[in-house]
């Protein structure tokens, strides 16, 4: 059974933006073969579009086209169904078809990518373009069987991609990777710098579950790998899909055991230790940058800070 996020108790990082939903998923509607046919034109059925990795926003709000009197496309993702306290009627049943790059103009509104507007949409609207880029980026990648490499067809709703050669079922592909505020025992935070960031970049060390890897080792192992920095007592704090194209964000502290550092020279091209006066003053001067705002990361860095995070200078 589906739940919805929304009002449910949240670990201590909160409610994260990206994190949250008001949506029953409804996976066990998705096994029913004739879904898409009984809910298609339906007036408790809207339809959200994706295009490119973009949706529909108009007025800050992403556009739920009525279904009436439309035949939903045989690849039609079910997204699930509104729940009590969303912004459209509770049993709104909302499905995700995807538009051509080149049918963008016939639409009223701008396309943009969940980046652009993560942090001004609403619950809902952020749950919804979490779940739905997340389904399409798999749907794009995956479009034929691992096995035989046939093309496999869409069922279940959108959730399942099966293979008429062999029968095999495949289902949407999830990533874990650790991300984790490391402090040494003056409470100093460990930021790296990352070879593909633009100069003066910071943000907490992260990185994937390897097969077999609990998610404390992963915590130990990439740290010490990337900043040269051992650390003990990894303690989990909360969790953010990021679709980009699949991961789950995995949220953890941990305490160094030492503060000498040997960044790797690869992914990570610089690591500093900070206290809070010494990174508020980078980046109201401007020499550091930090994660924005609908990351996993900026949770992490403001729950050792105390609270938001200053501003740049430049950026008032």
């Amino acid at each position: 059974m589906s739940t919805a996020t929304h009002e449910a108790g949240f670990p201590p990082l909160g409610g994260l933006t990206l994190a949250q939903s008001t949506m029953d998923r409804g996976c066990e509607r998705r096994s029913d073969p004739g879904l898409l046919d009984k809910i298609g034109g339906a007036e408790s059925t809207a339809v959200m579009l994706m295009s490119a990795g973009k949706t529909l926003i108009r007025d800050g709000k992403i556009v739920l086209l009525p279904s009436a009197g439309r035949v939903l496309p045989p690849a039609s993702i079910y997204l699930g169904r509104a729940e009590e306290g969303s912004e459209v009627p509770a049993g709104t049943d909302i499905v995700l078809e995807t538009v051509a790059p080149q049918d963008q103009g016939t639409y009223d509104g701008e396309w943009l990518g969940l980046r652009d507007v993560a942090t001004t949409l609403s619950v809902q609207d952020a749950g919804l373009f979490v779940e739905a880029a997340a389904v399409s980026n798999w749907h794009a990648t995956h479009t034929h069987c691992p096995r035989c490499g046939a093309p496999t067809e869409v069922e279940s709703g959108g959730w399942v991609r099966r293979c008429p050669e062999d029968g095999s079922e495949h289902y949407p592909r999830t990533d874990p990777a650790i991300i984790v505020s490391v402090v040494d025992e003056q409470d100093r935070l460990l930021l790296g710098h990352s070879a593909a960031w633009p100069a003066g970049r910071y943000s907490t060390l992260a990185g994937f579950v390897e097969p077999g890897e609990s998610l404390e080792a992963a915590v130990i192992r990439e740290v010490e790998e990337e900043s040269g920095v051992v650390v003990r007592s990894p303690q989990y704090l909360g969790s953010q899909p990021w679709p980009f194209p699949s991961s789950l964000m995995l949220g953890f502290t941990a305490t160094a055991t030492g503060t000498a550092t040997r960044p790797d020279g690869v992914e990570i091209l610089d690591v500093q230790w900070f206290t809070r006066e010494e990174l508020a003053s980078a980046i109201e001067n401007g020499q550091v940058q930090v994660a924005g705002g609908i990351s996993i990361a900026r949770a992490l860095i403001e729950r050792w800070y105390g609270g938001p995070l200053p501003e740049s200078k430049e950026g008032r």
